[in-house]
């Protein structure tokens, strides 16, 4: 009875091999294949087109995340200024850019971008800067990306500090639009068919208000658009200032829209009807708003510095 039992404990399998056995066999197999592969050189080929599929998987799926996110490594960066101030001449203000200054010092001073609490305009411009000018800034975005979630400059209107028109412009966005936003931007498709392209747009703006002080409402919103920082002395935000407000007879730290303003102190509608806003109406509206506290706005920041 021992002995059947043993038998049975110990019989080797049908197939004459046991199971180590076959597993050995199969591991030679795939060793003489590899061998025969690595002779004829199909090995690297192999391991190198594996390699290539997989980066070319890793770099859709970036790309893919790229575009969700709104980054782009190609479009233009933010710009940030260099302040280049020079002292007082008792002649007139030099109309040309070729026109060279006696004495000349550079100074850097925190943007708009700053993560300091203090508010950008709770800053006097440097009272060596001499004469200074003062331009008004108004930006029309359009909606890009997925519902057009993105803001982008589409339109950027410059007025001096009488009011007359300097620059105005459409622009073409970096990525197609999906929103036009024409209830409250004003601009339609046919606007962006003859646009300048961004950088350009960006270069000539930046050209233009570099060295003034820019007067607007929500200022830092078309800052943003425009990818630009822009010295925080030498900003004005009527959408931040108490006096305004006080003058207005509204509460002091609200952030009250630029058509309710106009509306309050000078008893004028803007941005009415159906076709949007006018960029050019609005810079106007917000330099004629500064023009009202300019006096005692100044004499306060100058207190601050």
């Amino acid at each position: 009875m021992s002995g059947l039992m043993l038998n049975l404990v110990y019989e080797p399998s049908s197939g004459g091999k046991s199971d180590k056995s076959r597993g050995n066999a199969k591991h030679e197999r795939f060793l003489g294949r590899r061998h025969y592969l690595e002779h004829k050189g199909l090995l690297k080929e192999k391991q190198n087109q594996k390699r290539n599929k997989k980066n070319k998987q890793k770099n859709k799926k970036k790309l893919l995340n790229t575009q969700h996110n709104g980054g782009d490594q190609s479009k233009p960066s933010a710009i940030f200024p260099k302040f280049t101030s020079y002292l007082p001449n008792k002649t007139s203000e030099p109309s040309s850019s070729a026109q060279t200054f006696s004495r000349k010092s550079t100074f850097s001073f925190p943007s708009t971008a700053s993560t300091s609490q203090r508010h950008p305009t709770d800053q006097a411009a440097p009272r060596t800067l001499g004469p200074l000018k003062y331009v008004a800034m108004d930006c029309e975005m359009v909606g890009t990306g997925p519902k057009g979630c993105r803001n982008e400059l589409a339109r950027c209107s410059i007025v001096s500090y009488e009011g007359d028109v300097i620059y105005d412009k459409y622009i073409k966005p970096i990525y197609p639009v999906t929103d036009f936003r024409t209830r409250w931007s004003g601009i339609r498709r046919q606007d962006l068919l003859h646009a300048i392209p961004f950088d350009q747009a960006q270069k000539e703006i930046v050209k233009i208000i570099t060295g003034k002080v820019v007067v607007g409402h929500a200022i830092n919103n078309d800052f943003k658009a425009l990818k630009y920082f822009h010295p925080a002395c030498q900003t004005r935000d009527t959408a931040r200032i108490p006096l305004l407000n006080q003058k207005a007879g509204l509460p002091e730290n609200e952030m009250v829209s630029l058509k309710r303003l106009t509306k309050a102190i000078f008893k004028k509608d803007i941005q009415t009807g159906k076709g949007g806003h006018s960029s050019v109406e609005d810079a106007k509206a917000t330099m004629e708003l500064y023009k009202v506290v300019e006096s005692m706005w100044e004499q306060k920041l100058s207190a601050f510095s």
